[in-house]
């Protein structure tokens, strides 16, 4: 009787926690860093240390920043690197791919990701909560592997009802920034974003934070 019950339960259970990642708070959905540079964000010696990349390719970074996307650093590196060197470059230097929109051509950018893991990437869409792509892709590799990967990937966050600690996981959102983001709340449309925190920043910044949110 006692297992009976606890086999009954165990859908509750997957239920509950379902339903626990779609009402949490957006928390921490740009993936936890242990190294990876951005190269939207980093300094022009931080570059430059890399090895792979230098004096004129650590200049044409800073000049044509921020990319809109990995794909497009790639296509700026692709005639002065092979693809080996950008493979080894890419574990220490990379922009986030959004895990619900990025192409699979943009998901096989990320270092140790052959079409297996790609496609258990695109599986499990749309993802609501960085938590999720850790429970899935962790069917597949270990926790340290998990924890790697992450740090190439991010959820966007629902600009309505994501709390301080997602925003400010946007790669150069400080507190400043966090507080205008919520100042405008509610948001109506993604042109709303764009108007209101375009009184602070450039378009080519607006564009590059817009990638990181969501109004879905």
């Amino acid at each position: 009787m006692q297992t009976l019950r606890r086999t009954a339960a165990k859908p509750f259970f997957i239920l509950g926690l379902l339903l626990f990642i779609s009402l949490s708070p957006a928390y921490s959905q740009v993936g936890n860093n242990q190294g990876v540079l951005n190269p939207n964000r980093a300094g022009e010696a931080e570059l430059a240390a890399l090895g792979q990349l230098d004096e004129s390719l650590v200049k044409g970074i800073l000049e044509n920043r921020p990319f809109l996307g990995m794909d497009k650093l790639d296509s700026f590196l692709g005639p002065h690197l092979s693809k080996e060197q950008r493979t080894e470059l890419y574990r220490k230097l990379f922009i986030p791919i959004n895990l619900n929109e990025a192409s699979r051509e943009e998901i096989l950018l990320v270092p140790g990701v052959g079409r297996r893991i790609a496609h258990e990437f695109e599986e499990y869409r749309p993802y609501v909560a960085l938590a999720q792509f850790r429970r899935e892709i962790g069917k597949y590799v270990d926790d340290a592997e998990v924890a790697r990967l992450e740090q190439h990937v991010f959820v966007p966050i629902n600009l309505n009802t994501a709390d301080d600690a997602a925003i400010r996981s946007i790669p150069g959102v400080g507190r400043r920034m966090l507080h205008e983001f919520k100042e405008y709340r509610p948001y109506h449309n993604i042109e709303q974003f764009r108007k209101e925190i375009g009184k602070y920043v450039d378009k080519q910044e607006v564009a590059r934070l817009e990638r990181y949110v969501t109004l879905k």
